[in-house]
């Protein structure tokens, strides 16, 4: 029989009916769980024997909504029920946390989760987990990255734990599509506990090269259970377009026709705002998520969508790996993930419980700047890695990323991520916001980067190909994961023969290119120097506007042409600025123009411009501001304090002021420095309030 455990571990004494003992204890648990009529699918069984039975490390590679979590849940039931520890889930994000929690519940678990939103209830959850009363804790990889918390809670913890489990086990891997850094303090934590703790990786999204990663990570004893990734609920098709406005018109007329709730990716927060309220405009319930989104906000917009209280969440891919709705209708990518195994992933959010989900790409000419970005950013450059080394070398002290800033021109993510990935390589370590170099030798990795850039470039062409194919869409993404069990699916665009072309009416590609244009962007006030110190009130201006981004079509591609050629800004351009201001209507009403000077006087494009809007809305124009210094292009500054100290004393202003409001214009925002500092100098000098406005702004 299935008696006792010692030690945490479950011995099988007795006949051979042990095993179907253990089955039925297993059955029972999933079922207390998930519904009294639910069977254990394929592999399934398979994998929790081999987790809560023979205490094994196992890769657990199935399609998305295949039902890993069951795994890891029932197996936590029963190994808890033997007497075995608590069971560790380290899991990527807080929306899957969330979901895992719930169904944690059902099974009648005592789940809990340490991450950045609960910071008031540590103490509280610590404190349950030492005395046992906490059956299963959710931690993110980031987690481990405290040295506070790896001492005082989890090396004590790691010696009882019964069970770890890593969601999302690509993430471990170079070769993954979403390689976090933090993920490989996972073989660290596994040094830790006793050699016999069962450890449970799980995933959508490994390729044959992944899984020889984590294998060599994991050790040789890591078995793999492997099922069909296929999913035949999903109708993929790719979609074209000319333009943002194109999107946008597609967009509203196939949400309108297809049933049930759904998710529209972007790749950009801006552009999850602006869908939002593309959707809201037309009566269509909708809500922006993101990165950026508060706590309490993304919880709402979860069950609300949930609840099918949204029709669409027009989100990142903040909402994306572990969410669970499983009858939504249809997932759209707004622009192009540069993966196509990312791309697996976030459409496996769909048709889990339904017959037909649609499933949509859409392309257009920016996606590959905005892949070029992320590449750029997410990967480290030898030059600046060993900047970062050397900045520290040396120091008798701690050293803040802020001071980092100032003596590197990096930009912030990107100095963030060196400095994660510097200190999983044992080159620095890290006290709270602080960093230090260690005593460790350390040298570049030129070789093992470059392969990963490689890879990552062969991503990104393999995307484009997925675009471009004409074979079976779901066929195209199962060879890339090396499954082993691929037919053409039926249901794509290719397999139906479906014609790809479509042009939107005249008058509805008119409506959402004035929708663009007439969306004014927010220039928010900086409230801090970069220093550090708060800008006193009397000296800060006022929250400002810009016309568009620089990236959208329209105004924003019409004002990059004319910086890039130096000509002149068409007529249209003013009128539109002049009407925004006024529909804007900044209150106290501005009494004059100024104008953010050039260091050459042949430039007069911000000039020029500043003296057509002033005349347009009737105000003068006042030549007060002067450049003191030459200094680099703000665009060569890659971070807030270097941008900062580049206008810092570069700007002086001159003459008489009225006492009364100014609207301080210029062509293109980015950092918002030139705008802040020449803004305190005029109220410094006795301006009434400071208004900036812009004719675009980069990001």
């Amino acid at each position: 029989m299935v008696g006792h455990a010692a030690g945490g571990v479950w011995r099988l004494n007795g006949p051979p009916s042990a095993a179907d003992s253990f089955d039925a204890q297993a059955l029972a648990a999933l079922q207390k769980g998930y519904g009294a009529d639910v069977q254990f699918r394929d592999q399934q069984r398979e994998a929790v024997r081999s987790v809560a039975l023979d205490r094994g490390r196992v890769l657990l590679v199935q399609r998305t909504g295949w039902g890993k979590s069951a795994v890891y849940f029932v197996s936590t039931r029963l190994l808890r029920d033997a007497g075995a520890g608590p069971t560790i889930i380290i899991s990527p994000l807080l929306a899957l946390m969330r979901d895992q929690m719930e169904a944690a519940d059902r099974l009648g678990l005592s789940a809990d989760t340490i991450n950045s939103s609960n910071k008031a209830e540590w103490d509280r959850i610590e404190a349950e987990l030492i005395d046992g009363s906490v059956d299963l804790l959710l931690i993110s990889p980031e987690r481990l990255n405290n040295a506070d918390f790896r001492s005082r809670l989890l090396r004590p913890l790691a010696r009882s734990t019964g069970l770890l489990v890593i969601d999302e086990a690509h993430c471990i891997s170079d070769w993954g599509h979403d390689f976090r850094p933090d993920y490989r303090r996972l073989v660290r934590v596994l040094e830790l506990m006793p050699p016999d703790t069962p450890v449970l990786c799980t995933t959508a999204t490994a390729n044959d090269r992944v899984v020889s990663d984590i294998s060599a990570q994991l050790g040789d004893s890591l078995a793999v259970i492997r099922g069909k990734l296929g999913r035949d609920t999903l109708w993929l098709g790719v979609r074209a377009m000319p333009s943002q406005a194109a999107r946008l018109v597609w967009l509203l007329d196939a949400v309108g026709r297809w049933p049930g709730s759904g998710i529209v990716y972007c790749l950009t927060v801006a552009d999850t705002h602006r869908i939002a309220d593309w959707f809201r405009q037309h009566g269509v319930a909708a809500a922006a998520y993101s990165g950026e989104t508060e706590d309490e906000d993304r919880r709402r917009i979860e069950q609300q969508l949930k609840a099918n209280e949204l029709k669409v969440v027009v989100a990142t891919s903040a909402l994306g790996m572990g969410f669970d709705k499983p009858d939504l209708t249809f997932v759209v990518h707004y622009q192009s993930p540069d993966s196509p195994i990312a791309y697996y992933q976030q459409i496996g959010r769909a048709g889990r419980s339904v017959t037909r989900a649609d499933v949509v790409l859409l392309t257009g000419y920016e996606d590959e700047d905005i892949w070029k970005y992320f590449l750029e950013t997410s990967l480290p450059l030898q030059g600046n890695a060993e900047a970062v080394v050397d900045a520290l070398t040396g120091q008798d002290d701690w050293v803040s990323q802020r001071n980092l800033e100032s003596m590197l021109n990096l930009r912030s993510a990107r100095l963030s991520g060196l400095l994660k990935i510097l200190e999983v390589e044992g080159a620095v370590e890290r006290s709270g916001t602080r960093y230090r170099r260690t005593d460790q030798p350390w040298a570049f990795d030129e070789e093992r980067y470059e392969r990963v850039r490689a890879s990552r470039l062969a991503e990104q062409e393999a995307m484009r190909a997925y675009a471009d194919s004409r074979e079976c869409r779901m066929s195209y993404l199962q060879r890339l994961l090396d499954d082993r069990d691929i037919s053409a699916c039926g249901r794509c665009d290719n397999c139906r023969g479906e014609a790809s072309d479509w042009e939107p009416a005249e008058a509805d590609l008119a409506e959402a290119v004035d929708f663009i244009r007439r969306r004014p962007v927010e220039i928010e006030p900086r409230k801090q120097w970069a220093t550090g110190g708060r800008i006193a009130a009397e000296q800060r201006s006022e929250p400002g506007l810009a016309l568009a981004y620089l990236s959208d079509p329209g105004w924003g591609r019409a004002v990059l042409s004319a910086k890039r050629d130096g000509s002149a800004l068409d007529d249209g351009l003013v009128d539109a600025a002049a009407a925004l201001v006024r529909r804007w209507s900044p209150s106290p009403a501005p009494a004059a123009v100024v104008s953010v000077p050039s260091w050459e006087p042949t430039r007069r494009a911000v000039l020029d411009f500043a003296e057509r809007l002033a005349d347009a809305l009737g105000l003068p124009l006042l030549d007060v501001v002067r450049k003191t210094r030459p200094a680099p292009p703000q665009t060569s500054m890659e971070n807030s304090w270097q941008q900062w100290h580049n206008v810092d004393g570069a700007y002086e202003v001159v003459g008489t002021l009225p006492s009364g409001p100014l609207l301080l214009v210029d062509d293109i925002v980015d950092s918002r420095w030139t705008l802040t500092t020449i803004g305190a100098q005029l109220r410094s000098a006795g301006s009434g309030p400071v208004f900036p406005f812009a004719l675009a702004k980069v990001k």
